[in-house]
């Protein structure tokens, strides 16, 4: 019999660990390139571009696997499709280690990109289905779990000797991956029971009718919001390795500045989840957009080994919250039965973002011989998310207080 009970559940609370648990396992996949950057351009004797490239096809793949892989969860469950991806990433991974070449990396890298998506957008919106009044902190935790993987695998990589070698990481990568996710997605087998789902979908639908919004012109500016904040977004996250090399700090200095900036972000993605539950998903998000933009303009004067660490915690204490924002407002005006495909495909247009604006700060940086345009470049795409932010939030006060339903 179904039971709606088992929203914000204990059950809930359970299956929420155990996701968090995969995300943190699963989506090393998309910042372990940055960490091996300075590695794999002195083996392959590449310039700066050349080498921000397995970063840019990570996140194509991890884009489109957010939404094709979405798709699959909808149709196929979670757990099924969970254990596929996790399969194929850790293969992909051990044929990574072998790559002769710069551009064999290239391509595996966009597999690993696409299978690693499973943890991400995928995971999100099946584990928002399970919560209605707590949706908001379940889902930065969940979301949180991407921040964990780029905070945890580093460290852990270097402390058992293998920092120092890419080939060996991505091939001890690939192990645990086969050998900790499979069982786990057996635990999230259980499915949602239909009258939970119809009491979610009465609060969406009245969302989206008093938004003056339909759920497709929203779906389309969270899109092109979510590029703009992620171009900015990844100029840090995606060069502060890089830029503390060429500062003459090392690869270890900018991997931990790079580890401090995530743990940040998850204390941003807790805050905001809490935010997200009492205002809603879009004040929250307008708020992480205007906060990440003055993190950007703090990266301008930094130069010392002590302020970079500091704008790093600053900038990742800003921006943490955002991306999630993005899954919750899907969730508070779109279908429980879509929520995959619908989550999948704004999350693939934040992740288009991110490497679009990882190769543009890696071709600005060859062009000048400094980040500095790059983060002016940044802080440029980050207007354009706060100012389509302002539009919605704007044209919903018009079209009757967007708070006239509780965003709980």
């Amino acid at each position: 019999m179904s039971d709606p009970s088992v929203l914000d559940s204990r059950y809930s609370w359970f299956r929420l660990m155990v996701t968090v648990l995969i995300a943190i396992v699963i989506n090393v996949g998309i910042w372990i390139p940055i960490v091996v950057m300075p590695a794999v351009q002195a083996e392959f004797a590449a310039n700066r571009a050349d080498v921000s490239i397995p970063y840019t096809l990570t996140m194509i793949g991890f884009a489109l696997g957010n939404f094709v892989v979405g798709r699959a969860v909808d149709r196929f469950g979670v757990a099924l499709t969970l254990s596929v991806c996790s399969v194929a990433v850790a293969i992909t991974y051990i044929l990574a280690a072998l790559s002769p070449t710069l551009w064999v990396l290239i391509f595996l890298q966009f597999f690993i990109g696409f299978a690693s998506a499973i943890g991400f957008g995928p995971l999100i919106a099946d584990l928002s289905k399970w919560f209605l009044k707590r949706r908001g902190i379940a889902v930065a935790l969940v979301a949180s779990g991407n921040y964990l993987s780029g905070s945890v695998w580093p460290l852990a990589l270097e402390a058992v000797g293998g920092g120092d070698s890419w080939r060996w990481s991505y091939s001890a990568i690939g192990i645990v991956t086969i050998l900790t996710v499979p069982p786990l997605a057996l635990l999230l087998r259980r499915s949602l029971p239909e009258d939970a789902m119809r009491i979610a979908d009465t609060q969406s639908a009245l969302r989206t009718k008093a938004s003056g919004f339909t759920p497709r012109q929203l779906q389309m500016m969270l899109g092109v919001a979510g590029v703009g904040c992620c171009v900015a977004m990844s100029m840090p996250q995606v060069h502060i390795v890089a830029l503390c090399v060429d500062y003459g700090f090392g690869a270890v200095v900018g991997a931990e500045m790079l580890s401090l900036m995530l743990l940040g972000g998850v204390v941003s993605r807790l805050i905001s989840g809490t935010l997200a539950d009492r205002f809603g998903g879009i004040p929250t998000l307008l708020i992480g957009s205007t906060l990440q933009c003055i993190a950007l303009f703090l990266y301008l004067p930094a130069g010392g080994l002590v302020s970079l660490y500091v704008v790093s915690l600053i900038f990742g204490l800003s921006q943490g919250g955002i991306v999630p924002s993005y899954a919750i407002i899907v969730r508070e005006y779109m279908p429980t039965k879509e929520a995959g495909a619908r989550v999948g495909f704004v999350m693939m247009m934040t992740i288009f973002g991110m490497a679009l604006g990882g190769w543009v700060s890696g071709v600005i940086y060859d062009l000048t011989g400094s980040y500095q345009w790059a983060f002016l470049n940044g802080i440029i795409w980050n207007g354009l998310n706060i100012g389509i932010m302002i539009l919605i939030l704007y044209r919903s006060q018009r079209g009757g207080d967007m708070q006239a339903v509780p965003a709980q």
